[in-house]
């Protein structure tokens, strides 16, 4: 079985950085529960790095793009093509 490694940059607005670190670590923590997940905070990011078998990959793509719909509000853009999200997965070399 092929594990994937996700890693997803994001860029709360200033005033709302504790309201998404706040919900980000609720969502990982419902929906990553079985698997290896981890929050980094790097200046004014926030970025999430998740391992999971690539079967459920994109169901959890599913989840967290419906889930990233909720929480636009509280995030600047990057830029104009990447928008709220810069995300890279592939997989995982162990």
């Amino acid at each position: 079985m092929t594990k994937k490694l996700s890693i997803v940059r994001f860029k709360p607005k200033p005033e709302c950085f504790d309201e998404f670190l706040k919900n980000i670590q609720e969502w990982h923590a419902q929906v990553f529960a079985d698997g290896d997940h981890r929050l980094m905070r790097k200046d004014e990011e926030v970025v999430a790095i998740v391992v999971r078998d690539s079967e459920i990959l994109e169901e959890n793509i599913k989840r967290g793009v419906a889930w990233l719909d909720s929480q636009r509000p509280l995030l600047q853009e990057f830029n104009e093509v990447d928008r709220h999200t810069i995300p890279m997965t592939g997989d995982l070399v162990v």
